[in-house]
């Protein structure tokens, strides 16, 4: 229970680190919500033009917080993961295409160069992967055995005294018999 509870603050603390990050400064002071999410894929690549908020990097951020809470709220790690993955990803398709655009990527303390946003996409990814990896996932409960559905092998019949059960209906009773002959000791 520790590990779940543990895992959801690092879960809760990466998807919002992940959702800030396009609010922060990304590169040269340019704000991660200004990049278009089609130039990461297009062969032109990240130009100057501004984008809507939800054609921007928020939107794969967005996604990946959805998919984080749905996998908090089934306690599934695979989900968890996969949000993390996402993040990670578009942080780093950015800086690679990022990189091709600018010629190389750089960090200055003047604030030119890679920002906070980035920092906090890359910080949000890495700790929804580590959420996932300690997070103890469902409980597997311990329930009655499945119902024969004829498959198995049928169990021998009990053995009562000497006699052996045979073609009896289970719903069929009988009442036991005191034993019949000399009582031993006696």
């Amino acid at each position: 229970m520790v590990r779940n509870v543990l895992g959801t603050v690092l879960a809760l603390i990466g998807a919002t680190a992940a959702v800030w990050s396009p609010f922060r400064a990304w590169y040269d002071g340019r704000l991660g919500r200004h990049f278009r999410l089609g130039e990461l894929f297009s062969g032109g690549g990240i130009t100057a033009a501004h984008a809507e908020l939800f054609a921007s990097l928020f939107l794969p951020f967005a996604f990946a917080a959805l998919v984080t809470l749905a996998g908090l709220l089934l306690r599934s790690r695979l989900a968890v993961a996969f949000a993390g993955v996402v993040v990670l990803g578009f942080a780093v398709l950015w800086m690679v295409r990022q990189g091709q655009a600018a010629g190389s990527l750089s960090v200055a303390g003047d604030g030119s160069g890679l920002g906070l946003g980035v920092l906090g996409a890359l910080g949000g990814g890495v700790l929804l992967l580590l959420a996932a990896a300690l997070m103890a996932g469902r409980v597997r409960a311990t329930g009655p055995p499945p119902p024969d559905d004829g498959t198995s092998p049928q169990p021998k019949p009990r053995r009562f005294g000497a006699r052996r059960l045979r073609n009896r209906s289970p719903h069929h009773t009988e009442e036991p018999q005191p034993p019949t002959g000399p009582l031993p000791g006696g």
